[in-house]
């Protein structure tokens, strides 16, 4: 039974842990101006290929018109740019401006922290342990609403 309650505590209790944190950590004097949310916008859109809205979206599992909103305010702020697709003038891409970029590395570091920090305090076959449990929760939590 303290399995089960220390697992829920940490379940119940972990992810508003993280967040709270990570607020801290990665919004500093230089990124006032943005919201934890905006940060995870940013993450998601990346550094790789301009992509469009509809791609940003899923990756994080929101509307398209939640997204706008955010998108709109990180455009605002100089975060993020927008520009027509050259092969179809329908599509917008939106990518980093260089701002976009330096938050983008900025939480990038903090996420590196964290997993070296986990990583050191364990031996290689707990990490693996561990690896796999996490992957199957993030499994479950993905699942969950098509089981019930």
């Amino acid at each position: 039974m303290a399995q089960y309650d220390t697992l829920k505590d940490v379940l119940v209790n972990l992810f508003n842990e993280i967040m709270d944190i990570e607020e801290k950590a990665i919004i500093t004097e230089e990124f006032s101006d943005i919201t934890n949310n905006d940060m995870h916008v940013i993450q998601a859109i990346g550094i790789g290929t301009p992509r469009n809205m509809s791609s940003i979206a899923r990756t994080m599992g929101v509307t398209v018109g939640t997204l706008t909103i955010s998108i709109n305010g990180l455009v605002k702020k100089g975060y993020v740019k927008r520009k027509r697709s050259e092969e179809d003038r329908r599509v917008v891409l939106i990518s980093l401006s260089p701002k976009g970029r330096r938050a983008y590395d900025h939480h990038e570091l903090f996420h590196q922290k964290m997993v070296e920090a986990v990583l050191e305090e364990l031996s290689p076959e707990e990490a693996d342990l561990i690896a796999g449990a996490l992957v199957r929760m993030q499994k479950f939590f993905r699942e969950y609403p098509r089981k019930m």
